[in-house]
């Protein structure tokens, strides 16, 4: 039987895939500002919850400030937007996103 990906082990740091070599999250953020971060990438969309987990794990920890302002802007978006725009289906509107979005596009 085959478990399904739930995101589960984000913040363990135990999910597949991640890469190991970078820092993980809980040591470049205090744990209040970690707390919030996973917080606003918990969404009402599955696949957004994994998407967004493993963004946080591999890319994070390695964002400048402009791509985690950009990073946070995405978040902003409601959840069916946010998953438009990452599956292709809409295109950016600020330039600015395109890096990050990329990236998520690679999760």
């Amino acid at each position: 039987m085959r478990k399904q990906d739930t995101g589960n082990g984000i913040r363990e740091g135990r999910q597949e895939g991640a890469r190991a070599s970078l820092t993980p999250v809980s040591r470049i953020l205090d744990p209040e500002a970690e707390r919030r971060l996973l917080w606003r990438c918990r969404r009402g969309l599955l696949e957004l919850d994994i998407v967004l987990g493993r963004f946080i794990e591999r890319y994070y920890p390695t964002m400048d400030d402009g791509q985690r302002v950009a990073f946070d802007e995405l978040l902003d978006l409601p959840d069916t937007e946010l998953w438009d725009l990452i599956t292709g289906k809409t295109g950016l509107t600020h330039a600015h996103q395109g890096v990050v979005l990329e990236w998520l596009k690679d999760v």
